[in-house]
């Protein structure tokens, strides 16, 4: 992973972005300790793989916030936290946005980096989660941030919930940002290694050519051979 991404920073190029906490110097290769973060899970029942990757730049970091409510806050007090955050650092974060939540204590932060992983326009399977999705959704557009911070109507392009169990006692709560560009990538490979990337085309396999630069499918011998 990590040869991986020093071949992309300079064959790309990509501006180098990892800086070593502590000693606070500047790897120039987008790796260091403990990046690229790696996180993964298993899935039932699945014999796919399907990696997901996001590059997010300064400003769009700058929103990122967790914190622990009383559970007497409720899902009022999420909704403030959210708000509190977008009219803070919005701006910074080159709107129109996507707005990734999570919830619980130990995993809010994780799981609103994995809602940004979820297409653009996709809803929480349950219904309540849903409802606020709209809900914060709305509310942030009422901002009135607009596009690149100039103002208007349309300040995100969607907000997403990913959430788990919580203890009684606290509610947990994080945000993410996503910038306007969006810069994420979705590839799948089934169990013989055929892969499909629905995220955007790659000119190694199919020449950039493939229609609305989506759905770029290939095998990982014909990609090494391309």
């Amino acid at each position: 992973m990590k040869e991986a991404v020093i071949k992309a920073k300079f064959s790309t190029p990509l501006r180098h972005n990892s800086v070593e906490t502590f000693d606070e110097y500047n790897t120039g290769k987008n790796v260091g300790k403990g990046t690229p973060t790696v996180w993964w899970d298993i899935v039932p029942n699945s014999d796919k793989c399907e990696i997901y990757t996001y590059m997010a730049g300064g400003g769009c970091t700058l929103p990122g916030n967790a914190t622990v409510l009383m559970p007497g806050e409720g899902y009022e007090g999420i909704t403030k936290f959210v708000l509190d955050r977008m009219t803070t650092y919005g701006l910074n974060a080159c709107p129109p946005l996507l707005v990734g939540v999570g919830t619980s204590v130990e995993t809010a932060a994780l799981n609103s980096k994995k809602a940004l992983m979820r297409p653009v326009g996709s809803h929480n399977d349950n219904a309540n989660a849903a409802k606020m999705e709209k809900l914060l959704e709305d509310g942030v557009n009422a901002i009135g941030l607009g596009h690149r911070g100039m103002g208007g109507h349309y300040s995100v392009m969607g907000v997403n919930i990913e959430n788990t169990a919580r203890h009684p006692s606290a509610i947990g709560v994080a945000v993410n940002v996503g910038c306007w560009s969006h810069r994420r990538g979705h590839i799948v490979f089934d169990k013989n290694l055929n892969f499909t990337i629905d995220t955007h085309s790659c000119r190694k396999c199919c020449g950039g050519s493939s229609r609305s630069g989506r759905n770029c499918r290939g095998t990982v011998e014909g990609f090494r051979n391309a």
